[in-house]
């Protein structure tokens, strides 16, 4: 599900819009326009005129409400929820549409029987000013849903933290309840400046994915996440990004997924770039078979081998599947979620769903002596310890 969730359920939709360069698509929509006096925005797909989806959200409250119907010639029947909700059996709300050019106009219908009058025309949007965060810019050309959403959000400024000789000023976004930090003092100004674009990027596709997770989940959804500082210095930023989440699937779930950069190049960090037990050079991440080969015939065994050594009681295995996490099973391990310490590179165990409480061991730290025997394909300043 990460990085950031799941990509937009409805991604790739390609409108022409004021100031970029756009394709328009016949079967997919952006429109926003007016619910009685309220401002929406609605993105519908009618390739299948029979099984018409979709999803809008009312400006004022930017959360996604899902669609589903059906396209007559010109006329468009919405309702709220979708057929995956068939035991829900309460009166849905409605639209009823009719294509008028390039535009709709028609009636929603509430589950009461209130009805107000909808105008609907193709979405535009002015060009992002000059110094607007990269990710949005990206959103602006790509995916404009999703830009007009967030256009309507603002951040509310928090506390400001300590850690590590760095200082810290906590962002939160009050529509998903979503946090993130910007780094105010202890680096170069210029690194600052492009650590803090990493950091924003991922609190707004992070916002993207709450609001993914609310579609997806329609009522009961739940996207709580933790995000902390783990380790700074002048050659890296790490912090753990945690979300335990219910989107619709059978089973709530949870992971972390850290951002580990180097501050030189303001890139993401692999655990390759880091940490290489292989033969020659180290794998790119594209290189997903070959990575898949290595993590699973070479970095688990070593890593178990390196633990055993380290933690030797932990590390036992139990006696029967009831007395205890087996963490001396190499399929537990690999290039699972990982992050910079004090002490060392953490790298969390992950196990299947219903042992899941043994995922990430907190004394699961390789030590620095170890890392730098292993070079990845990055040349770090590493702590020596």
């Amino acid at each position: 599900m990460f990085n950031g969730l799941m990509r937009w359920l409805f991604g790739g939709l390609l409108v022409s819009l004021l100031g970029a360069t756009a394709q328009a698509s016949s079967s997919r929509q952006i429109l926003v326009g007016t619910l009685g006096k309220m401002p929406i925005v609605m993105e519908i797909s009618t390739s299948d005129p029979h099984k018409v989806t979709g999803r809008y959200f009312y400006q004022k409250y930017h959360h996604d409400l899902p669609l589903a119907g059906s396209l007559e010639e010109q006329s468009l029947q919405l309702s709220e929820g979708r057929e995956s909700y068939a035991e829900d059996a309460s009166p849905q709300a409605a639209f009823q549409l009719q294509r008028t050019a390039d535009s709709w106009q028609g009636q929603w219908q509430g589950a009461n029987g209130k009805t107000l009058e909808v105008r609907l025309a193709p979405a535009s949007a002015q060009e992002p000013k000059l110094g607007t965060l990269p990710y949005l810019a990206k959103l602006y050309r790509e995916d404009l849903y999703e830009y007009l959403r967030l256009q309507g959000l603002t951040l509310k400024q928090g506390k400001q933290q300590d850690f590590m000789g760095y200082t810290l000023q906590w962002w939160s976004e009050p529509s998903s309840n979503l946090s993130m930090f910007k780094v105010i003092a202890g680096y170069p100004q210029d690194r600052q400046e492009q650590l803090n674009q990493l950091l924003m990027e991922r609190l707004w596709r992070e916002v993207g994915g709450y609001h993914e997770c609310m579609l997806e989940a329609g009522k009961g959804g739940e996207f709580i996440q933790s995000v902390k500082p783990r380790f700074f210095s002048s050659a890296v930023l790490s912090v753990s990004i945690a979300t335990s989440y219910t989107c619709g699937g059978a089973h709530p779930d949870f992971g972390d997924s850290p951002l580990n950069i180097d501050v030189n190049s303001g890139r993401d960090l692999s655990l390759t770039d880091v940490l290489w037990v292989g033969k020659g050079q180290p794998l790119k991440q594209s290189e997903h078979s070959a990575l898949y080969e290595y993590n699973t015939q070479q970095l688990a065994p070593w890593l178990v081998e390196q633990f055993t050594a380290l933690h030797p009681r932990e590390m036992r295995e139990p006696a029967s599947e009831d007395e205890g996490c087996n963490y001396s099973d190499a399929g537990v391990w690999g290039d699972n979620s990982w992050y910079f310490t004090p002490r060392g590179l953490f790298i969390s165990a992950h196990f299947p769903r219903v042992e899941r409480a043994c995922d990430g061991p907190q004394w699961a730290v390789l030590p620095y002596s170890v890392v730098r025997k292993h070079p990845g394909a990055v040349a770090l300043e590493l702590p020596k310890r």
